[in-house]
């Protein structure tokens, strides 16, 4: 069984996106929108699929199984709720970019749409879709970390982009707050700090001080004025047994168990690894696709927009104790 998948926002990661379904023995690709003609167009004719112009006409006319939206907007979010919520109301499934959206009230909005048409609906949360990540989790659930202690967490790219005085935290951080939740949970409160960095109008470097429900402690520092380096993201989590360190995602994961000088090194090999941050689209996207078509229940699925939306509440509460330089506590 493959799905038909539609692809709505032809930017660079939609044209990921359609590249990838495209690939995919799950996956048939039957149509690619945008608003900006030239983008459908020029994406329609080197995928050999239909171009469309607004999604309703898409939906009424291909009635595909599957969205994928990867639109843009204000803050790299904004364009994202109405195609979500046209996809979902007709019926598909979507897997959406990242940031769900950054109007809160709007995301809450598109995971109740999902639950109630009782469609899956993730989002691109594709860090955390890496054969290290994975590893990661499992040592986890294999308590070889013991009492889970602290969570040290950081990314860096150079982005001269400024759309709002908080982009960098809208547009990078749901990346970094999935992670940390991915491996310690729920986060319940939250501090941050912030600067402008020379010639910056925007809170371009940040450093975010954060408790879990678990009792867990983390730390994240992220910025938009670092040139890329390796490795430009970094993992620490520690507990009463040990603790590892995942560098750049899939490149390196090391575990360093207490009291034993012996470590263990998972390494992105040369033949058959990931090699490139492309990839991690290509895995997300396929266990999309698998789950999709194994009949998982929305609730399951990996890398939820429910996952999405935690994060972006975490941000907002990220923000709002920059203002007011305060403790947030989140609420239930």
């Amino acid at each position: 069984m493959t799905l038909r998948v539609a692809v709505i926002g032809m930017g660079n990661i939609g044209n990921l996106h359609a590249r990838l379904y495209k690939e995919d023995p799950l996956a048939e690709l039957v149509g690619v929108c945008d608003r900006i003609p030239e983008r459908a167009d020029s994406a329609a004719a080197r995928l050999g699929v239909p171009a469309f112009y607004d999604v309703d006409t898409l939906l009424r006319t291909l009635a595909p199984d599957l969205c994928s939206v990867t639109t843009s907007g204000y803050e790299n979010g904004s364009d994202h709720y109405e195609p979500t919520m046209q996809a979902l109301e007709f019926g598909c499934h979507v897997l959406g970019e990242k940031p769900i959206c950054n109007e809160i009230d709007k995301a809450e909005a598109m995971v109740a749409k999902g639950r109630e048409t009782g469609r899956c609906y993730g989002v691109n949360l594709n860090h955390r879709f890496t054969p290290a990540s994975r590893l990661a989790r499992q040592w986890l659930d294999d308590g070889r970390l013991g009492h889970l202690l602290f969570i040290n967490m950081s990314m860096w790219i150079m982005n001269p982009a400024e759309s709002s005085p908080y982009f960098h935290i809208k547009s990078l951080h749901p990346h970094t707050v999935d992670v940390m939740r991915y491996f310690c949970g729920d986060i319940e409160a939250v501090q941050c700090f912030a600067v402008k960095a020379p010639g910056r109008t925007i809170w371009s470097t940040a450093q975010f001080n954060l408790r879990f429900k678990s009792g867990v402690v983390g730390h994240l520092t992220g910025s938009y004025d670092i040139e890329r380096g390796h490795p430009m993201e970094r993992c620490e989590v520690a507990g009463t047994g040990g603790r590892f360190v995942l560098e750049d995602m899939w490149r390196e994961l090391t575990l360093y168990p207490a009291g034993n000088l012996e470590k263990t090194v998972y390494t992105d090999p040369l033949f058959g690894g990931f090699h490139n941050f492309d990839n991690t689209f290509k895995t997300r996207i396929h266990t999309f696709l698998e789950q999709v078509t194994a009949g998982v229940s929305p609730d399951a699925i990996d890398g939820r927009a429910a996952d999405a939306l935690a994060a972006q509440r975490v941000l907002a509460a990220a923000i709002e104790s920059l203002e007011t330089e305060k403790i947030v506590y989140l609420k239930d």
